[in-house]
């Protein structure tokens, strides 16, 4: 084995297999080596899918076991459980929490093919030069260590990543225009009284306070030094509104994950409520009209990464780094940029979507022919334009990311007694 590895280091080192990877980001290891090889990965639903596991053993040839978890239990595993996994897939508010405890180990930017095309949001908190860094945990604050074996932060690109960035997109409130039949833009909407009763929010801490802050501001209540960072004060004054709004009657239901946000919207028990992406496509798929509402205020925005077990090393390693490698050439991010997320290295994912999905999902442009979510189903037709238009548009209008704050440990009990209430 050590022999094979010394073979395929010198072949790196050739020409040959420099043009190799630069042609197509085909796996370095042999595949008579990495066929038995199996790589335990969990994360959320939105991005840990089946058909991404089966054309990594069709590209990858080893094989890719997915748990799909909501953001509550992945954070409690990667941080409790380090020989439970091999990849952890993860957003990086949740890395906040992880990284100190040692359990993922720092990645070599250099082994990362596509590095230089990573979007600006993931190296230095930029989407163009003049852009301004929102609230909360920016990805780039928490994206980098000062190198191999570090548990800290470093706020300049050190050439050691936390997470290798993978999707991320601009979250909003998704709305049954049908049933509303009114022009919805600010989200001080979700606790209007003409939705009592058929609205929701996600029971999810360190996200729900997020939106309930959007909220907040929106109606004039409160202003946030950091909506990312609140003071016990300003926690208590959000939660004292919700649970007010609760008490009322507001909320129809709180949800953990996508499946429950979709039912609900599809269902039609409930109006207006947080909800993901994935969620919208799907409502949409059953052919029920469902929007991902633009709101003046901007949007509250996440990202998330392939995060490495400080455990893993040799050939399972090495098939790790191919994995990501793959991710980011392109596949992977044409699947979920028609579930309308983005890819942290878009240009490869252009190669794998026609001209109008690049232009209909990414530029904002009026569809010519149908859109088709990623299993087939139809999301929109000939004219239709894209919840907020281009990716510019969207991700240049982000308030605030989710985040940890200083005050967690109040924030989680205090949200637990709203919840309770």
């Amino acid at each position: 084995m050590s022999k094979m590895r010394y073979s395929r280091r010198s072949l790196l080192k050739t020409g040959a297999a420099a043009v190799a990877a630069s042609a197509f980001p085909a796996p370095m290891i042999w595949a008579q080596e990495i066929k038995d090889i199996t790589l335990r990965q969990f994360g959320t639903g939105v991005s840990n899918l089946n058909d991404v596991a089966v054309k990594v053993k069709e590209d990858l040839g080893f094989t890719l076991e997915m748990t799909a978890l909501d953001s509550d239990a992945v954070t409690q595993r990667a941080a409790t459980q380090p020989g439970s996994f091999d990849i952890a897939d993860i957003e990086y508010w949740i890395c906040k929490k992880v990284w100190p405890t040692g359990n993922l180990q720092a990645m070599d930017t250099s082994r990362i093919t596509n590095y230089d095309k990573i979007v600006g949001i993931f190296r230095d908190g930029k989407l163009t030069p003049d852009s301004v860094i929102a609230q909360g945990t920016a990805p780039h604050t928490v994206g980098f260590t000062s190198g191999p074996g570090g548990t800290d932060f470093v706020q300049e690109e050190s050439g050691w990543m936390t997470l290798i960035p993978t999707i991320y997109n601009a979250d909003t409130l998704g709305i049954r225009p049908d049933l509303i039949g009114r022009p919805i833009d600010t989200w001080a909407e979700l606790l209007n009284p003409e939705f009592r009763g058929k609205a929701s929010i996600l029971d999810i801490s360190s996200i729900g306070i997020m939106d309930m802050a959007m909220v907040c501001e929106a109606m004039g209540e409160i202003s946030y030094g950091d909506k990312g960072n609140m003071t016990r004060d300003e926690i208590d004054r959000t939660i004292a509104i919700f649970t007010d709004a609760k008490r009322a009657g507001q909320f129809r239901a709180f949800w953990k994950t996508f499946d429950e946000s979709v039912n609900l919207m599809a269902s039609g028990e409930v109006v207006i409520q947080s909800m993901w992406s994935p969620a919208i496509t799907a409502v949409k798929a059953r052919g029920i009209p469902c929007v991902y509402q633009p709101l003046k205020e901007g949007y509250r925005s996440w990202g998330g990464g392939i995060g490495l077990s400080s455990g893993l090393s040799g050939m399972p390693l090495d098939a790790a780094y191919d994995y990501i490698n793959w991710y980011l050439s392109g596949w992977v991010g044409g699947y979920l940029m028609r579930q309308g997320y983005y890819s942290a290295v878009p240009e490869t994912s252009k190669q794998f979507m026609s001209a109008d999905e690049w232009g209909y999902w990414f530029e904002g442009k009026p569809a010519q022919g149908d859109i088709t979510s990623p299993t087939g189903e139809k999301l929109a037709g000939p004219g239709d334009v894209r919840d907020g238009g281009s990716f510019e548009e969207r991700m240049g209008r982000v308030a605030c990311w989710n985040s940890v704050m200083d005050e967690n440990q109040y924030m989680v009990r205090k949200w637990n007694e709203f919840i309770a209430a």
